[in-house]
């Protein structure tokens, strides 16, 4: 499938660790003719981390997509009514927002994002990245796999020898999961 003039959603959450790979990958996108929509989580928004300055990642995100960010919820909510993506992809994906999307819990603009956009049958693509993978957030991981329209970008472990319950997804695949999951489908395999 081709990504050119396709409206993407592309939603960031809290693994600041991974926002430097993520926003390759969206001027690739943009590279490739889609319109790219930044939203971001309240804490992506607005903490500054020792990966970079807050308001740096903003101004670069919005130069990228020539799109200010979408970054609360009365923003967030018209998404869905308005049918404005034809795809909404999370990445990173934070094993807090997982938790929350697992549970119905629409908290935040990134969870209310993804909430809005479901209510069309249209596809969510999930990079997970998280510490806690293996262990705590297995089981919400879990009931996303199992739940229709969600799809996720093929993962592995982080570092298994200092981090063993650790799984980043890999940035190589973005775009082709992108691709795959407008045609309905999960690109495999998942794990890596």
């Amino acid at each position: 499938m081709n990504l050119k003039d396709k409206n993407i959603g592309f939603v960031y959450t809290g693994s600041f660790c991974t926002f430097r790979k993520t926003i390759d990958e969206m001027k690739k996108l943009v590279n490739l003719g889609a319109n790219v929509f930044p939203i971001m989580s309240y804490n992506s928004y607005n903490l500054d981390t020792k990966f970079g300055k807050a308001t740096d990642f903003i101004t670069e995100i919005e130069e990228i997509t020539g799109h200010k960010i979408i970054n609360t919820i009365p923003d967030a909510e018209p998404i869905g009514p308005k049918k404005m993506f034809d795809i909404l992809i999370i990445v990173p994906c934070s094993g807090n927002t997982i938790a929350k999307l697992a549970h119905d819990i629409i908290d935040t603009p990134a969870t209310m994002a993804t909430k809005s956009h479901l209510r069309n049958d249209r596809p969510v693509v999930i990079a997970i990245s998280t510490n806690n993978a293996l262990s705590g957030a297995a089981e919400n991981i879990g009931r996303l796999l199992n739940r229709k329209n969600y799809y996720f970008v093929p993962f592995k472990q982080d570092n298994p020898i200092t981090k063993p319950r650790s799984v980043v997804f890999d940035p190589s695949y973005i775009i082709k999961t992108l691709e795959y999951a407008l045609d309905k489908e999960q690109i495999q395999p998942i794990i890596l």
